[in-house]
């Protein structure tokens, strides 16, 4: 079916389609000369490297935990207990780590902001 908006052709997509098939299952670039990539590979990033942040973990500092946390739960999950917060998460698809260390919080606490949050689970509350 055609729409009559693409801008390119059957053809020229699968063809697209077969040159990004390696990337796509492989993760990392497929080229053998480094100087091909968009951009150099992230070695020394590692967030990227050591998984999903999460309290406890090493590279966990406050202000990666508090970025963690403000991308999945926003303000409008707040002022809420760490049951209500666990929820949140799991519905944002947060990382496991990151859920059950706020789930482990005491039940009858409440957090105001992404911050009051982030310093308890790092250990500066």
């Amino acid at each position: 079916m055609q729409r009559g908006s693409d801008r390119l052709s059957v053809h020229r997509d699968d063809e697209m389609k077969h040159e990004l098939q390696g990337l796509l299952r492989s993760g990392h670039p497929t080229r053998t000369e480094e100087w091909h990539d968009p951009e150099p590979t992230a070695e020394d990033d590692p967030e990227v490297w050591g998984g999903p942040v999460a309290p406890g973990r090493s590279g966990a500092t406050l202000e990666t935990v508090r970025f963690e946390l403000a991308r999945h739960l926003g303000r409008s999950a707040f002022p809420a207990g760490p049951a209500d917060l666990a929820r949140a998460l799991r519905r944002k698809n947060a990382p496991d780590a990151l859920i059950e260390a706020v789930a482990r919080l005491p039940h009858e606490d409440r957090y105001g902001t992404v911050q009051e949050l982030a310093e308890v689970l790092v250990g500066r509350g």
